[in-house]
């Protein structure tokens, strides 16, 4: 990247970190104060489906919205892998749905269990049953459960792989405490795709941070499926100003790809019959879209979700919506930002469908900040159109690598403005 694109860029991630999360400048269009009468059932109330609710809402108060979420307290995956770091509380991540309440939004704490396309009905696992004008998923993402030998939901007990914000969080924190200096900490890192491309290399920055301050003996060993990964010169020259030697990456094409989980035992065994012990193991395994797209009919056999790049509605089943790490739609990747900002299309489309009107012209965006050590932040962020009915990148790129510290520390308060205006835009709260 040349001097002048990086300059241009530096203006851009700064304007990025500094308004609305979502790119709200990018991304605004027009509220309709009046408009047909409907009811749009959302489904998932994290960073695709929240913004969705919020959004047609937010377009069409005469639309009556209805967001389906079991949990009465979402916690955020995006910024949890600092809390391994030690540097931002389990609590933080946590966010309500009052604020979406006040807006008018029916929020109803319960799963959604069944899809009837034809009959256009939601049924929730409490017995209700929700009929719908458009229906918009935002499941995130399950786990293919046995794709590596040995490691099922019970071993997830024993080797967690806390990529679902939660319990597994918990767990993975407590063993890491629990570690004796000295140990190992192995991390197996998954194929493409999957949700947050940069987030395992950002979870074992943060995991060197808590070691080289409480237990500095230990190591990091990370497996990995792939011989390349997001901003990969970005993180290992980090890794090596801030953790030397602490962190091992070994790609696919130097027998890093794990094909055998002992959780028991806290040993993988790598393609090519090489035996890796751990004192704490983080599993991240293959993933696929929530249940919920698959009960709905939605999914292909990749087990992700095609959609309409310009709407996000499903190519497989017409009026039902599917946004976030559910879907395919590269060159976008997996990442909360993306769910954001397809939420906020797709919420346009089905205004302006249940109106009668075509859909809006389509921008989307997204940034995703990293940190490897505290105020040392990275990025990668991209502007996204439609070129010849597909998405394609329009303008963007990485973190400059001869960045200076003043810019590095600039990037990690970028990524901290990120999250608390992302929060405020979606759930209408910060930490």
């Amino acid at each position: 990247m040349n001097k002048s694109v990086n300059l241009s860029r530096r203006t851009w991630l700064a304007n990025i970190g500094k308004t609305s999360a979502a790119g709200a400048a990018l991304l605004s269009m027009p509220v309709y104060a009046q408009g047909s009468a409907g009811h749009v059932v959302v489904v998932g109330g994290g960073f695709g489906g929240a913004t969705a609710a919020r959004y047609v809402k937010r377009r069409n108060p005469d639309v009556r919205v209805t967001l389906i979420e079991p949990a009465t307290t979402y916690l955020t995956c995006p910024f949890m892998n600092l809390h391994f770091g030690g540097l931002r509380t389990f609590d933080q991540q946590a966010h309500g749905f009052d604020d979406l309440r006040k807006a008018g939004i029916e929020v109803i704490h319960d799963y959604a269990t069944g899809v009837d396309a034809s009959a256009k009905t939601v049924t929730l696992q409490g017995g209700e049953t929700l009929s719908w004008d458009k229906l918009l998923l935002s499941p995130g993402i399950d786990f293919r459960w046995n794709a590596l030998e040995g490691y099922g939901e019970d071993a997830s007990l024993l080797a967690p792989h806390a990529w679902k914000a939660g319990e597994q969080t918990r767990l993975l924190k407590q063993q890491l405490e629990a570690m004796p200096d000295g140990g190992t900490f192995i991390m197996v890192a998954p194929e493409n795709p999957f949700r947050c491309p940069p987030g395992p290399y950002e979870r074992a920055s943060m995991v060197a941070h808590y070691l080289k301050h409480n237990k500095p003996k230990s190591k990091i060993l990370i497996l990995d499926a792939k011989d390349a990964f997001s901003k990969q010169g970005l993180f290992q020259d980090g890794w090596k100003k801030f953790y030397g030697d602490l962190i091992e990456w070994v790609p696919l094409s130097d027998d890093g790809k794990v094909e055998r989980v002992d959780a028991k035992n806290l040993t993988v065994v790598s393609e090519f019959g090489e035996t890796h012990k751990a004192d704490v193991l983080n599993v991240i395994p293959p993933q696929k879209a929530g249940a919920i797209a698959e009960i709905a009919g939605v999914t292909d056999g990749s087990g992700w979700v095609p959609i309409k790049p310009d709407t996000f509605e499903s190519t497989l089943v017409p009026n039902v919506y599917v946004v976030g790490d559910a879907t395919i739609a590269s060159p976008m990747p997996k990442s909360g930002f993306s769910a954001n900002a397809q939420a906020k299309v797709a919420a346009a489309a089905i205004v302006n469908s249940l109106a009668g009107k075509p859909a809006p012209a389509p921008v989307y965006a997204n940034t995703c900040y990293s940190l490897i050590a505290p105020d040392y932040g990275i990025s990668v962020g991209h502007i996204y159109k439609m070129q010849d009915g597909k998405l394609a990148e329009a303008s963007g790129g990485v973190s400059p690598r001869e960045a200076d510290e003043s810019f590095r520390k600039l990037e990690a308060q970028y990524g901290e403005s990120w999250y608390n205006a992302i929060a405020l835009d979606i759930w209408g709260t910060q930490s």
